[in-house]
């Protein structure tokens, strides 16, 4: 795996660049539609491939489940079994294990009951990447503590800690399968709450193992964007300037923008897709709830500046009835409009950054979408 570095924006952190593989190449910053199970819920991989998406997640906890990761690896991989042609990365397990009650936490990892059949399990910094490696996926994720937000400090710097002892596991694992000659990267976790102390010990001891990529998590937890973007400016000037940034769990268009802003260059969310099932979508002036009655004889697309098939081809008066019907072509179709606007948005933040002018791009379109938003009430 290869990161280029092609540019930063003049008045903020915003990064232009390309991520490099054996499979194909990303331009960053990319927001990563998120397939947890090897799909992308209600959407098939030639429309999110149309949409622009050339990355997605997937986890390593859920497929050890279903379908296992040996089937999936006789299956010849992940890709081969979702058919997806553009590169995967997959969570390493930690945030749905750390999330799980009656689980506990040692130095040889985490136990916890399966939630079918109850049968005890152990997940162990060395199974988490044993079973991303025979999924096959181009980016694998060290396994890391994930606490709660809030935490106390003393908690927090033990997370911390035991993350970067963790990690030393998952690098030798990794090396010792053949590191890079396995055509899977591995990236580093940054964790440490929201304490700028953890936050900038934890970054330079993430960034001293020299992975191919480095990624910042225990975000997206709870704490708000105005937590977020504090506990990125404690972060981010500690992280390698050469190497792909990935701000794990997020988000929203305004948290997105904030994360450019700071200089990350990888996200991930199941927000398009899961704000999709409940009729949401989103706008360039806003998101609408489509099973709101004022929509039932409205001839507009859900987007009047939206390139994608569905605003081509469907009204948000059709949409509605689907939503009120309980027809599931609505998920799908609403899905498949979201991961667009994502995707377009991505776009235009890589033009806008070329350009030198993303600061102003964030201002014009926080401007627009926030306003309408509010107007809707359904801001976060």
């Amino acid at each position: 795996m290869k990161f280029t570095l092609l540019k930063t924006d003049q008045a903020s952190g915003a990064r232009l660049g390309e991520l490099t593989t054996s499979r194909g190449s990303v331009s960053t910053p990319t927001f990563m539609p998120v397939a947890t199970q090897a799909a992308v819920k209600a959407v098939g991989p030639d429309s999110i491939s149309q949409a622009g998406a050339g990355i997605l997640l997937a986890n390593a906890y859920h497929l050890h489940f279903k379908p296992g990761e040996d089937l999936v690896a006789s299956m010849g991989g992940l890709h081969k079994f979702m058919n997806w042609g553009g590169l995967i990365i997959t969570d390493s397990g930690g945030y749905q294990v750390f999330s799980l009650p009656n689980r506990t936490i040692d130095e040889e990892g985490v136990r916890f009951k399966a939630e079918k059949g109850g049968q005890p399990v152990l997940f162990t910094p060395e199974s988490s990447m044993e079973i991303q490696r025979k999924l096959g996926a181009d980016i694998a994720m060290a396994f890391d503590e994930c606490v709660a937000y809030p935490t106390p400090h003393p908690y927090a710097k033990q997370a911390m800690e035991r993350t970067l002892r963790w990690l030393a596991r998952c690098k030798k694992n990794w090396l010792d399968a053949g590191g890079l000659e396995t055509g899977q990267a591995l990236f580093g976790i940054v964790q440490g709450s929201t304490f700028s102390d953890l936050r900038k010990a934890s970054t330079e001891a993430t960034a001293a193992f020299d992975l191919p990529g480095i990624a910042v998590g225990g975000l997206s937890v709870g704490e708000g964007l105005e937590v977020m973007n504090e506990v990125l400016s404690h972060t981010t000037p500690y992280l390698p300037v050469d190497k792909p940034r990935y701000l794990m769990g997020v988000g929203l268009p305004e948290d997105v923008l904030a994360a450019v802003d700071s200089g990350m260059d990888m996200m991930d969310c199941v927000i398009p897709t899961k704000y999709a099932r409940t009729s949401v979508v989103f706008t360039r002036v806003g998101r609408m709830r489509l099973d709101n009655a004022q929509y039932r004889k409205d001839k507009f697309p859900l987007d009047t500046s939206c390139g994608c098939d569905v605003c081509g081809h469907y009204t948000r008066a059709y949409i509605h009835h689907l939503f009120n019907a309980g027809e599931v072509l609505g998920h799908t179709l609403a899905s498949i409009h979201n991961i667009h606007f994502y995707m377009t948005l991505m776009a235009d933040i890589r033009k806008a950054i070329q350009e030198d002018r993303f600061a102003a791009f964030k201002t014009d379109f926080l401007a627009a979408y926030l306003r309408s938003d509010k107007k809707n009430r359904l801001v976060r």
